[in-house]
């Protein structure tokens, strides 16, 4: 398989409902929770790109451009950026769609890097 045709491979799509034990005071969906989401289904993504141990290494930047209401579906999307030697950063997006409609709209996009281990948590090789 080539690099490009295991990167398509490893898109990761994991999809939520918000209910209110997942928001905050305002009834959206708690900041934490969703970067813990997003880490998970940028775990996911490193992993199926590498079938290696992966460990989280940084979240690079989280923008919070929507807030996420409860009552409303999510869709996280985990895509390889960037492919380093030992280390490889994945774009996460989280989409919210209206449950009873066919809105759709970007909410918050992050980037997370993760770093390749062997059995005795050495980087390796992504690759």
């Amino acid at each position: 398989m080539t690099t490009e045709e295991k990167i398509q491979a490893a898109e990761s799509h994991i999809l939520k409902t918000i209910f209110p034990g997942d928001t905050n005071h305002y009834d959206t969906l708690f900041g934490g929770a969703a970067m813990a989401m997003m880490d998970e289904v940028a775990f996911i993504t490193a992993t199926r790109f590498t079938r290696k141990r992966m460990v989280t290494v940084s979240s690079d930047r989280i923008d919070f451009k929507r807030p996420i209401p409860a009552g409303t579906i999510i869709e996280l999307v985990g895509k390889i950026a960037h492919i380093g030697n030992t280390s490889l950063k994945v774009l996460v997006e989280i989409y919210i769609e209206e449950m009873y409609s066919f809105v759709r709209e970007k909410a918050i996009t992050g980037t997370f890097t993760f770093v390749a281990i062997d059995e005795h948590k050495h980087p390796v090789s992504v690759l």
